[in-house]
């Protein structure tokens, strides 16, 4: 996404019109869901991708034609063969696309495009929401908790973009609106600053999480040890809510240096609700740790939040590897 606003900012600065393609509906096994997009030029280029195939090639020719009448449309295409107006694909399903005109010469699009291309490091969650039943006059709005730019947004559809985690479609009296997040800002707590978190961090950065890391010791709360991520934090374990404040929102990674820090981090964790609790771990370390919240007052359903041993099993071995399959569950957990 944000290759794609920056091109398209580029582009109608440069005087191109813009077509914006955007999956807004999907069944089926289809080769992209909602939120998919790509932008094509009116000389054919284009950036991103709404998964390629016959479907992709249907569009760039729709835009050609879009082009040529300035206007927007919604579009069907069947994905299962032998079906009326099938693209002859085998995969099954069915895609809605949003095929939307932008004009060069508007400039309320060239300053939401520039707005959008600069929210990426701004490290921020946001939507884009766009209007999508007038043909000639679509209407655009980008929503964060701060700003609206763009067209005004009836209140009730404002409190269900806020409220989706996902591309959604909503209605409002006679309008109807589609909706997707724009830019993401989830943050993720590393207690531990050791081999892998020094892997995890530059890969969970790459991949749009906001990384805090969080040690007692000053030769691993070291930013030159974590360039990428969003804070390096000197504290203590046994009493981190004095040095960062963890939400319900916010992902948490437990592997510090030892058991009883572990132990300390989880148990102050688990008061805390946060999205995601993982803590690295053998099964015999899980089991005298879990033994021991229960002594605490933890309950089991309790205690079975916690995602350990963390990462998806794909028989990491490495710190490098690792860090894949607590990646892999992160993302896991972000899109469910």
């Amino acid at each position: 996404m944000k290759k794609l606003m920056l091109n398209i900012f580029e582009w109608l600065k440069q005087g191109e019109d813009v077509i914006l393609a955007s999956i807004i509906g999907d069944s089926g096994s289809a080769p992209r869901k909602a939120g998919a997009r790509m932008a094509i030029k009116r000389d054919g280029g284009f950036t991103g991708t709404i998964g390629g195939g016959a479907v992709e090639y249907r569009v760039q020719q729709m835009a050609a034609e879009s082009f040529k009448n300035k206007k927007s449309g919604i579009k069907y295409f069947t994905l299962s063969p032998n079906d009326r107006d099938d693209l002859g694909m085998i995969c099954g399903g069915s895609v809605t696309v949003y095929i939307q005109y932008i004009s060069s010469l508007d400039e309320n699009a060239r300053e939401l495009f520039a707005f959008g291309a600069n929210l990426f490091s701004k490290k921020t969650n946001s939507w884009l929401v766009t209007d999508i039943i007038n043909e000639t006059d679509w209407r655009m709005t980008i929503l964060t908790a701060d700003d609206i730019i763009g067209s005004p947004l009836p209140e009730d559809i404002t409190k269900q973009v806020f409220a989706a985690k996902h591309s959604a479609l909503f209605e409002s009296s006679d309008r109807k609106y589609y909706s997707a997040p724009l830019t993401k800002a989830e943050r993720v707590f590393i207690f531990g600053g050791g081999h892998i978190s020094q892997e995890l961090v530059p890969l969970l950065s790459h991949l749009g999480f906001n990384c805090f890391v969080f040690d007692n010791l000053p030769e691993f709360a070291n930013r030159e040890l974590f360039p990428s991520a969003q804070s390096v934090v000197l504290g203590d374990f046994d009493n981190f809510s004095a040095s960062v404040d963890i939400t319900e929102r916010d992902f948490v990674v437990v592997m510090t240096r030892g058991h009883s820090f572990d132990l300390s981090v989880e148990a102050q964790a688990l008061k805390l609700k946060p999205r995601y609790l993982g803590v690295i771990g053998s099964k015999t370390k899980i089991a005298a740790t879990s033994k021991k919240l229960l002594g605490l007052g933890y309950s089991q359903d309790e205690i079975d939040r916690i995602h350990t041993p963390i990462g998806l099993a794909i028989k990491a071995i490495t710190p490098a590897e690792i860090a894949v399959s607590i990646a892999a569950e992160l993302i896991m957990i972000r899109a469910g």
